[in-house]
């Protein structure tokens, strides 16, 4: 059975459940488990399965991790995200690799994929939750932080916006919708205000 990981409302990004599934898996895997190391590197660089498995101890840099994508070649430097940096600091370097398996070797992307089908099976989550999806979710965070289009791109490495804005729309959405509402009261206000 390969499970991926969604931890994002995909396809529903309207409601909440997202959010209580990450938090549902943080439980379940504390700081300093391989398990929620991973996790983290995915949630904070929103970096596809084969090039999180692949990342290195070298990649790490002062306060950033170096990325060559595996699919499309972009090299990317993101700035590493305090819950990362953490995750990090209580992740033991046995290896070159950041993650290794029960044997201290490198993960197969395959053999990383499953590892974290269990760990998601572990945490009891919906069949809805994929691997994949803490892109979509990295994604997403982003937009809901009110990151611009070619900003998430810079840390995703997608090399269309269109796909980012595919990942996002549900997010962009909502920040819109309340910064309309927000105007319409503040129109109101003023006007309410004047002589």
């Amino acid at each position: 059975m390969t499970r991926r990981f969604a931890l994002s409302p995909f396809p529903n990004m309207n409601s909440t459940h997202g959010l209580n599934e990450i938090a549902q898996y943080e439980a379940r895997w504390p700081i300093g488990s391989r398990e929620r190391t991973a996790f983290a590197l995915h949630l904070y660089t929103g970096q596809r399965r084969a090039d999180v498995a692949r990342m290195a101890w070298t990649d790490v840099a002062g306060n950033a991790i170096s990325v060559v994508q595996a699919k499309t070649g972009a090299r990317l430097t993101i700035t590493l995200h305090p819950n990362l940096s953490a995750a990090l600091r209580a992740w033991p370097r046995k290896h070159m690799v950041i993650l290794t398996t029960a044997f201290n070797r490198p993960f197969s992307s395959a053999g990383y994929g499953n590892m974290m089908a269990a760990a998601i099976a572990a945490a009891d989550l919906p069949d809805r939750c994929v691997l994949h999806g803490l892109r979509k979710a990295a994604a997403r965070r982003l937009a809901e932080a009110g990151c611009t289009e070619k900003e998430i791109a810079a840390v995703t490495g997608h090399t269309t916006l269109k796909e980012v804005a595919r990942y996002t729309r549900a997010a962009d959405q909502k920040r819109l919708a309340a910064g309309a509402v927000a105007k319409l009261i503040e129109q109101k206000a003023d006007k309410n205000s004047q002589p």
